[in-house]
């Protein structure tokens, strides 16, 4: 999974330790998320989301493999 974690802290001047004060977790968290070491959980990218004042979909772009095989909905009618 890609995301914008790095750019949007160094958008706002923080350092990772900053991130992570805000966030309650460790630098190395953020470190292992920036480097995309580490998927967030849903909570936790829902701070993210809350502290960058944006969407969870705005900092995470998940991969095609990461997505699945999508099928067309079946129609009823």
């Amino acid at each position: 999974m890609e995301n914008r974690l790095r750019e949007r802290r160094a958008v706002n001047g923080w350092s990772q330790a900053h991130l992570a004060d805000l966030l309650g977790v460790s630098r190395q968290t953020v470190n292992a998320l920036e480097k995309g070491r580490y998927d967030p959980s849903l909570p936790l990218a829902f701070r993210l989301a809350r502290v960058f004042a944006t969407t969870i979909e705005d900092l995470f772009s998940p991969s095609a493999d990461e997505l699945g095989p999508t099928e067309a909905p079946v129609d009823a009618g």
